[in-house]
């Protein structure tokens, strides 16, 4: 029998489920040990981007890896699932440079933002020396030829992923906040990569989902663990590598449809580097209090969950970002072999988020100069 005619749910179901429950226990162990690791392990409730009102662990990237590791492990060794396994087991292979550097960082606080971009960059690198897969077309003319040649072709991988892994961080910021905005772009790569036949890739977004859906668990809404740098550092590898891998593996699947599915973290952390670039004596890389999701908080949660505690209120603050992320990925969905349809919806989520961020600031949508 043909690796297309299995069915997709009868394949998946068991691994997804395993990478599910592995990522779930060692959340729960992780929480359940914290008195023991948390010297080291715990995220402090002060500082401008903390919202929680506890310390809490901050090494969910822990059960994330253990979680598609699980899921590998539990994968058919049948000759028809050896692709699905090929692509796991580069992911997790490369993926590693993000997630160490990030932990270490979880764990000792002292590595820079400029090592753990220069990490995650790695760790495309490591996906092109494993894979021989790199960006070689973004539908731009001039642009498309510049990456047909190797070297430029495997450097502007590598931006692209410690681009997006680095958009994955940003956002980190409220209970289930990024890992359901991955499960929405993972949902979307899946979709598109079941609609072109391509099962294995299809397969490996379920699986990864599974993984990231055992985190969620225990995340949201009360925040009992986080990913930390290292888990969203290699959940951002992860999301970058099969954006990279779905148009490449596909053709007649658009590179600009992998980028609207990126959109929300891309334009925030976009948008973020022009505004505090634009701010007199405040470097971009400088932590604020401005971000959309905080401001989310700061105006929505907080006004329309106001009888609920703080920490309630931290996760109802993420379903608001939730439905503005699954806006371009829904649009993907029907416009990925379109570039020019792609285009203009990423033209539209920009717009979108400059609204509600306006909304959010000055309480117009479009305020008047």
């Amino acid at each position: 029998m043909s690796f297309t005619n299995f069915s997709f749910l009868e394949l998946t179901r068991f691994d997804a489920f395993i990478a599910a429950a592995t990522s779930f226990l060692v959340c729960l162990l992780l929480v359940g040990t914290k008195k023991w690791h948390g010297a080291f392990s715990m995220d402090s409730s002060t500082g401008v981007q903390k919202f929680h009102t506890a310390p809490t662990p901050r090494i969910a990237g822990i059960a994330l890896v253990a979680g598609v590791i699980a899921g590998y492990a539990a994968s058919s060794h049948s000759p028809a699932a050896a692709e699905k396994r090929y692509i796991l087991s580069s992911i997790l292979m490369a993926g590693m440079p993000a997630f160490i550097f990030g932990l270490l960082e979880d764990i000792t606080k002292k590595v820079s933002v400029k090592t753990r971009l220069c990490a995650t960059m790695a760790s495309g690198l490591l996906g092109w020396g494993i894979t021989g897969v790199s960006l070689t077309e973004v539908d731009v003319w001039g642009i498309d030829w510049l990456l047909g040649f190797t070297v430029v072709s495997v450097l502007f991988t590598a931006f692209a992923v410690g681009g997006v892994a680095n958009a994955i961080n940003i956002i980190d910021g409220f209970n289930g906040l990024t890992a359901g905005v991955a499960l929405i772009m993972l949902t979307a790569f899946g979709l598109i990569a079941r609609e072109v036949g391509d099962i294995p890739l299809a397969f490996t977004c379920l699986i990864i989902s599974g993984a990231v859906f055992g985190f969620f668990i225990i995340n949201w809404p009360f925040g009992k663990i986080f990913l930390g740098d290292g888990g969203a550092y290699f959940l951002g590898f992860i999301l970058a590598w099969i954006a990279i891998l779905l148009p490449e593996r596909n053709p007649q699947v658009s590179p600009w449809a992998s980028l609207l599915i990126c959109s929300y973290p891309i334009i925030e952390v976009g948008f973020s580097f022009l505004r505090k670039s634009l701010r007199e004596g405040h470097h971009p890389s400088q932590p604020d209090g401005v971000h959309l999701h905080m401001l989310a908080n700061k105006r929505w949660a907080r006004h329309f969950f106001s009888s609920f505690s703080r920490t309630f209120q931290n996760g109802l603050t993420s379903p608001f970002l939730w439905a503005y992320a699954a806006i371009p990925c829904a649009a993907a969905i029907f416009s990925y072999q379109s570039t020019w349809q792609c285009a203009l919806f990423l033209l539209a989520s920009f717009f979108i988020y400059i609204a509600i961020y306006s909304k959010l600031v000055f309480f117009k949508w479009f305020p008047k100069k």
